[in-house]
């Protein structure tokens, strides 16, 4: 698979309707993802793209099969779970069903309440 398959397939994953409404996202021109067609992109939008998508570059370049990365070893990973479950595109899944917005506003909702942080 190639660079751009794959991040068109990824893209596809997050929600994002097209790959110019990825580039734009990314604070990329409109087109440059399907230069990326024909043309090696430069470091920083490739970073930029993977960012946006929460995918390590290495996976985009097909170095990895593993979609997220990982955090070193030694250093405990850090999710800010309001900001996940608030942003649009973010992929979670729950007993391997992948969980629909609706659903992780629903979370939102209930941790606010736990926390007594209603707004």
């Amino acid at each position: 698979m190639t660079l751009f398959e794959r991040v068109k397939e990824v893209s596809k994953k997050h929600g994002f309707s097209s790959l110019q409404t990825l580039s734009e996202a990314a604070g990329l021109s409109p087109n440059v993802i399907y230069g990326w067609k024909t043309k090696k992109p430069s470091a920083a939008s490739l970073q930029a793209v993977a960012d946006q998508l929460n995918v390590s570059v290495d996976y985009l370049l097909g170095n990895t099969d593993e979609m997220y990365p990982r955090a070193n070893d030694d250093t405990p990973e850090h999710i800010n779970l309001d900001e996940a479950l608030r942003k649009q595109g973010v992929v979670m899944e729950f007993q391997g069903k992948e969980l629909s917005d609706k659903a992780k506003r629903k979370i939102l909702d209930i941790l606010k309440i736990v926390d007594g942080d209603e707004d």
